[in-house]
C-alpha cells in the first residue's frame, strides 16, 4: 500500500502540511489552506509544485 508523502492536516488555528517520509510537520501554518494548494497535496503530489505554491503564500503573508 503506497502512502502518499504529503498530506494537508487540520491543527489549532488551521492547517499545516505533514511529510510522511520525514514524519514531521512540513512549511508554514496556514489559517486557512489554499484551495490549489490542498488540491496538489490530495492529487499528483508533484514536489516541485508544492514548493512553489508554498513559496507563493509564503510571500503573500509578508
Amino acid at each position: 500500500m503506497s502512502r502518499r508523502r504529503y498530506v494537508a492536516r487540520g491543527v489549532p488555528g488551521g492547517y499545516r502540511i505533514w511529510d510522511n517520509r520525514g514524519r514531521r510537520w512540513w512549511g508554514d501554518l496556514y489559517e486557512l489552506c489554499p484551495d490549489d494548494l490542498l488540491t496538489e497535496l490530495n492529487g499528483r503530489a508533484d514536489q516541485t509544485r508544492i514548493t512553489a505554491l508554498m513559496k507563493r503564500y509564503r510571500a503573500q503573508k509578508r
